[in-house]
């Protein structure tokens, strides 16, 4: 039988966008809100290598299994956003490397925190680490992949909603091998379960939150999770979640529905 990294591997792959016409965008474009969601999705996309960088300074380096996943994923994160930057080149924005070197040109201190707080993160929690990463991963990629739906589910528009389930298709390895790896390694070990328990309830804000404005974080989650079926969506993940060993009942998903679109409308 094989294992669920060579799986990956096998299916792994630069984003198919054949028969996707991004010239159709010109005569149905999006609503203002859906193009301020994919500016949001097209700059954490490719952000994924940084946050590799980061990742590779911690324990999760030595695990061959964990690095060929990682390289697989952040290749693939990379042409996710080298697609959603066409829809917005489709409507004469901005996107892909003058975005992006904007972006890091403006973070660099924070970018520099960033790699110090995993450093100090991967110390103080030893080898529980990759525990963390691999439960805080899944998390992400649940959220992620809601997200593209409830935006395909908003927007309506075929195109999109054909490109963004090609994206969810890939994003569902993403998940298989993050949840898989979280709950083999939660199982076996009850300070990764303690650890991770309090670094998700402690720690995790929507995906993004450390890389996009405030304001931006709280858009999103208020447009896309702040309606019934968006609250649905947002208590589905948090029951995947409570799947996790060790992490039941962190309501991470239900928080972030209620804080995040009061500040949206505080703004």
């Amino acid at each position: 039988m094989k294992t669920t990294i060579e799986s990956y591997k096998e299916r792994a792959g630069r984003l198919d966008l054949k028969g996707i016409d991004f010239g159709a965008f010109t005569d149905r474009p999006l609503s203002p809100e859906g193009l301020r969601c994919l500016r949001y999705m097209h700059d954490i996309e490719h952000h994924t290598v940084c946050y590799l960088r980061d990742l590779l300074l911690t324990p999760a380096h030595q695990d061959p299994d964990i690095t060929a996943f990682l390289s697989c994923w952040t290749f693939e994160e990379l042409w996710h956003g080298e697609a959603i930057g066409q829809v917005l080149e489709a409507h004469a924005e901005t996107a892909g490397a003058p975005r992006i070197a904007a972006l890091r040109q403006a973070r660099r201190g924070r970018s520099l925190w960033e790699a110090f707080s995993h450093l100090t993160l991967a110390a103080l929690t030893g080898e529980a680490f990759v525990a963390v990463h691999m439960a805080w991963g899944a998390v992400n990629e649940w959220t992620t992949q809601a997200g593209y739906a409830r935006l395909a589910a908003a927007e309506g528009h075929p195109v999109l909603s054909e490109l963004l389930k090609r994206i969810m298709r890939q994003e569902g390895r993403h998940i298989d091998f993050y949840a898989s790896e979280a709950r083999r390694r939660l199982a076996a070990s009850r300070r990764a379960r303690l650890v991770t328990r309090q670094a998700l309830s402690r720690l995790w804000r929507p995906v993004g939150s450390g890389v996009m404005p405030t304001s931006e974080v709280a858009f999103l989650v208020s447009h896309l999770f702040a309606g019934d079926e968006g609250r649905e969506m947002a208590e589905r993940i948090d029951r995947r979640i409570d799947g996790l060993p060790g992490q039941e009942g962190l309501g991470l998903l239900a928080g972030a529905v209620t804080r995040y679109p009061a500040m949206a409308t505080a703004a």
